[in-house]
């Protein structure tokens, strides 16, 4: 995206990026601006000259200088002028009911208020006044045509709501200028652009990562953005921690620090009194930039719930990435885990291929989490994926609400209205199990979706029939056939093909214990746990995350869009990657002859490869957005039914199978760290109440690694009773010994002697 803020260099129009939502408002709401603004409007145009002038549809010269550059911007900026005075609010209004078509970023009253000035996304098939007629047809109001080229700048009003109508954050990412050369080249320009121009001239990022995103998460890091009275001593911290990556430079620093409403002299001033000081380094600084340029997904000890949720790609695909904005990073994982069978459920069409078995995206989930630990954030974004399904739903039930008021009315009569089989599909758990069965098998095939944020609904509600709510969620995870049969004429009977059924379950730990109660039925290794980070010191949120009605919006063009897509499809990368992984753990498990871990491994790899496909969806439905709309996308997923098979092999990015480690090993450790003890207890002795305290070892402290290069059978015994405990027998010793000769871990040398192959892989 693009937003170039105009200024004058010896009389040379030069431009420099405005980096945040922040610094954009603070430069249209400065005193000075605000009474030019009301001047012009009064008649005045002498005012209107210096007013601030703002560029969206081109990157400045190689110097940084305006005039003649060639170089497009992913944005563009339109001029709507001089519409008649009663079609002022007709015309505002359109372009907002069209925002997420157009791809809307800015709409503005113009400084004469008697036109719109708008920022959209470039469709990069089209050139500069294709884009612009699109725009114009598309909203069915004339553009200004001597307004066309990109290096037209708009004269900026000022932040108020009147003025500054509406406003996306996205206007300020950062594209790489990879893609802006694209974009040139579509558009037939004649000069070639430098990938490295922007980082050697207009330097806008740090090792590959937006200053914009460096500031914001110094502010986090340091209790939030200023206020008045603390801005001048708060702005100076910041210059003196942000110089260590600026090379010193005040210049440098002027154009990346945020102003908050101060003047350029004010902002002069505390640049140079922080660069005066002395140099040094700053080690706030390095430590978020490691933070943000971080790509190693390290594993995890299973005691430690610090990392659990750490979510390590930077770019996640939209609908998932305002649902993480929506709770916070704290809760990246645990909100992914919990809209992913929302996606699934809305994906119902879509088949794949994992191991050989095509099968829907099936998904159970639990967020496990203390009370006031964050779980209740969840709600709102896992009720606005399935909205859409619920509005829906909401009709079916009316009618169902006018057949009961029917039947009361006719209860003495021979003739009764017919009972309607409608196909509710936004199930609540809080139900019996013959009338959840029942609208299982009214859903016309596609995927149901149950959500509770409260799992001890679940535990009271099935209490004495928990074998049957085990059964269905398992036969709903695999899509196998379902039944229900009753003596009784008037009980309910049912008889279900293929049972779909997501179903997402918040709760506490404890909670999780009631709702999966049997660890040999292969139940729990069914579900997606994930669970919450422990806020118990945390300090209190200045500014709590919240769901916004942008983000809402958001999320519903991807979920809208989800139905739409049917059929069967193989990822050759994907199944490639979630192969990888297993066998990483295979060998692992083996080392340390850790049976319960190497069993989960099964399905959490298929569960896995689930997950990752359902953001994968979500990336197709975002690229055909922006090269289409909303109305554009949903138009091509209808006329050509294997678009998105054909846009989703070309998901399988490095950053999404990134996203499949990640999610794996979340999956992986949260099954062990709550289920461990008991599985091992329900297969050594049914006795489900043992301890949870044991001991654990990470991979590098396994059996196998703690034994020398040459051992013997007691040696191996010793090391088995010191991890795995008394229980060790000799003929397990034996059993896992002839597995490691069968992997090639060892070769034996005499009766009991034993070498390691040196050229293993650990």
């Amino acid at each position: 995206m693009s937003v170039h803020m105009i200024y004058y260099k010896d009389g040379v129009k030069m431009m420099r990026p405005v980096l945040t939502a922040t610094e954009y408002r603070n430069l249209r709401n400065t005193e000075q601006q605000k009474a030019r603004v009301c001047a012009v409007r009064s008649g005045d145009e002498q005012p209107k000259h210096r007013l601030v002038q703002m560029n969206y549809s081109c990157l400045p010269n190689e110097d940084g200088t305006l005039a003649g550059t060639t170089r497009m911007s992913t944005t563009i900026g339109m001029d709507i002028d001089h519409i008649d005075k009663e079609q002022m609010s007709a015309v505002k209004d359109n372009i907002l009911a069209k925002a997420a078509e157009l791809g809307l970023l800015m709409l503005e009253l113009s400084a004469r208020g008697q036109g719109y000035h708008l920022v959209f996304m470039r469709r990069p098939e089209l050139s500069q006044e294709e884009n612009l007629r699109w725009a114009s047809d598309l909203l069915e109001v004339e553009y200004d045509k001597g307004a066309k080229d990109i290096t037209r700048v708009f004269f900026t009003t000022t932040a108020s709501e009147e003025d500054l109508i509406y406003l996306d954050d996205n206007l300020f990412e950062i594209e790489e200028v990879q893609e802006v050369s694209k974009v040139s080249e579509v558009q037939g320009a004649t000069e070639s652009v430098n990938p490295e121009i922007r980082e050697s001239v207009n330097p806008s990022q740090f090792k590959g990562i937006p200053y914009s995103e460096i500031i914001a998460e110094y502010w986090r890091r340091t209790g939030g953005e200023p206020t008045e009275g603390e801005r001048n001593k708060r702005l100076h911290k910041l210059a003196a921690n942000l110089r260590a990556i600026c090379d010193d430079s005040e210049e440098w620093l002027l154009e990346l620090m945020p102003r908050f409403g101060l003047s350029e002299q004010e902002m002069k001033s505390i640049v140079h009194s922080a660069c005066k000081e002395p140099t040094k380094g700053s080690r706030l600084m390095d430590q978020i930039v490691d933070a943000l340029t971080s790509d190693e997904n390290e594993s995890v000890d299973e005691n430690d719930n610090e990392n659990v949720n750490e979510w390590p790609m930077k770019r996640m695909p939209q609908g998932v990435k305002e649902s993480i904005d929506a709770v916070g990073p704290q809760l990246a994982m645990p909100v992914v885990t919990a809209i992913c069978p929302c996606i699934g459920a809305l994906a119902t069409g879509v088949m794949l291929d994992v191991h050989g078995q095509k099968k829907g995206l099936n998904l159970i989930a639990y967020i496990a989490g203390d009370f006031a630990s964050g779980k209740g954030k969840i709600d709102p974004v896992v009720d606005t994926w399935m909205s859409e399904v619920a509005a829906l739903d909401k009709m079916y039930q009316q009618q169902e609400d006018e057949w009961r008021a029917k039947k009361r009315a006719a209860k003495n009569k021979k003739e009764q209205p017919e009972e309607p089989k409608l196909p509710v599909r936004y199930l609540t758990l809080n139900n019996t199990v013959a009338n959840l069965a029942e609208r299982l098998a009214n859903t016309e095939g596609k995927h149901a979706f149950s959500f509770t944020p409260e799992a001890d609904t679940v535990a009271q509600k099935w209490r004495s029939s928990m074998s049957d709510f085990s059964v269905m969620l398992r036969q709903s995870y695999d899509g196998t056939k379902y039944e229900r049969e009753a003596r009784s004429a008037e009980a309910v009977n049912v008889h279900i093909d293929k049972l779909l059924w997501n179903v997402t379950m918040c709760g506490t730990p404890d909670a999780l214990y009631r709702v999966v109660s049997n660890y040999t039925d292969g139940f729990q290794s069914r579900i997606a746990v994930a669970r919450t980070p422990d806020n118990t010191f945390s300090p209190l949120e200045d500014k709590p995350y919240v769901l916004t009605p942008r983000q809402t919006e958001r999320i519903q063009q991807i979920a809208h869009l989800l139905p739409l897509m049917q059929g069967e499809v193989v990822l050759p990368k994907l199944e490639a990657k979630g192969r990888e992984w297993l066998e990483q753990i295979r060998l692992e498990t083996m080392k340390n002859d850790d049976r319960t871990k190497a069993r989960q491994r099964f399905r959490v790899c298929v569960t896995a490869q689930r997950m990752t496909c359902c953001l994968m969806l979500c990336k197709v439905c975002e690229t055909l957005i922006q090269k289409h709309g909303l109305n554009g996308a949903e138009s091509r997923l209808k006329q050509h039914p294997n678009l998105w098979k054909e846009a989703l092999l070309k998901a399988q990015t490095p950053t999404m199978l990134e996203a499949y480690d990640a999610i794996a090993d979340s999956l992986l450790e949260n099954a062990l760290h709550f289920f461990r003890d008991r599985i091992e207890n329900a297969f050594c002795s049914r006795d489900y109440a043992g301890s949870n305290e044991r001991q654990r070892v990470g991979k590098n402290d396994s059996i196998f690694e703690r034994l020398d290069i040459e051992f013997d059978i007691d040696q191996a015994m010793q090391h088995s009773v010191a991890i795995k405990g008394a229980g060790v027998t000799r003929n397990t010793v034996h059993q896992m010994l002839k597995n490691w000769k069968k992997q090639g871990l060892i070769v034996q040398t005499e009766a009991v002697k034993y070498r390691k192959v040196e050229n293993i892989s650990h």
